[in-house]
């Protein structure tokens, strides 16, 4: 099945300038809201803290229960609601108290402004703040162990310049999302991790599909350039690449809007992270090979 025929022309590489301008004030506008908002915002698996999920008889004023919250003297906290708007999530940074002593007085302060009886304690989770430092080295670990296996293994099947192009796109893809986060002031937590693992395969599988025709024309090049074979394997595979894409964004954009709230900053991620995968795949990781062969010949 093809959307888009194998004889296109799209001069992809012509529009190399442009893409990479984009890209990079996109990340950089990323970057500045990490650095303008003192990093990234750690959810309590990596920062450490308690959660304790409410559920309400009906639906509450998040602004009555911030305002209820406030007398108790638990630091700072974070209110939301959770699958429906009867349940409510509250993170504390930090509590010295024991998990039922928390849940209790968060239950018994909200009782004032609320009925009592209407607010059950569904669970109450703590993270200490050591954990959630191990938690985020071992997070970074994980990915850094992931590009050490990529850059080994299309080391491998291709050659060096194709690794690193690979990783380039990569870390492109990562920073993007990222930023995506850090603008919209979403919390990194390790269910977002998983995310970014998802996502890096996935950009990863669809800069291979490109990498493979590119090795493929090279072999029977005759007079084209890099430029020209790189252009033409990516229209010739143009077709997979959007129906791949387009097939995964349908399955995520549903998860994004019906998954509920416990998976959306997880399908927001992918569905950032599958655009720019997409995009990079195309124009990202091919520029590399141009710039690396261009170094190569002078």
């Amino acid at each position: 099945m093809k959307i888009i025929g194998s004889e296109t022309h799209f001069d992809f590489m012509g529009k190399i300038k442009a893409a990479v301008t984009i890209s990079g004030l996109v990340i950089l506008m990323g970057l500045a809201s990490i650095v303008l908002s003192g990093g990234l915002k750690y959810g309590i698996d990596f920062s450490g803290g308690t959660l304790v999920q409410l559920q309400f008889k009906t639906a509450p004023d998040l602004e009555v229960i911030r305002d209820g919250l406030k007398s108790i003297g638990l630091g700072e906290s974070t209110i939301q609601e959770f699958g429906t708007k009867r349940d409510i999530l509250i993170r504390v940074q930090r509590s010295e108290e024991k998990l039922e002593a928390v849940g209790s007085r968060i239950r018994n302060s909200l009782g004032e402004k609320f009925n009592k009886a209407d607010i059950t304690v569904e669970r109450v989770e703590m993270v200490g703040p050591k954990v959630g430092r191990d938690l985020r080295e071992k997070a970074l670990l994980s990915i850094l162990y992931a590009i050490i296996g990529i850059v080994i293994y299309i080391s491998w099947r291709f050659e060096l310049q194709y690794a690193i192009a690979a990783i380039i796109a990569l870390v492109h893809d990562v920073l993007v999302t990222m930023g995506a986060f850090s603008i919209l002031d979403k919390e990194f937590t390790l269910v977002i991790v998983a995310a970014f693992l998802t996502i890096i395969g996935y950009s990863l599988n669809d800069t291979i599909v490109v990498f493979d025709r590119i090795r493929e024309n090279l072999r029977r090049k005759g007079k084209n350039t890099l430029t020209q074979i790189i252009n033409a394997s990516i229209n010739q595979t143009l077709s997979r690449t959007l129906l791949t894409s387009g097939t995964t964004l349908l399955v995520v954009v549903a998860l994004f809007f019906f998954g509920g709230e416990i998976i959306h900053d997880f399908s927001f991620a992918l569905l950032v992270g599958v655009l720019v995968g997409t995009y990079s795949s195309i124009f990202i990781a091919s520029v590399f090979l141009v710039f690396w062969d261009s170094r190569s010949r002078a």
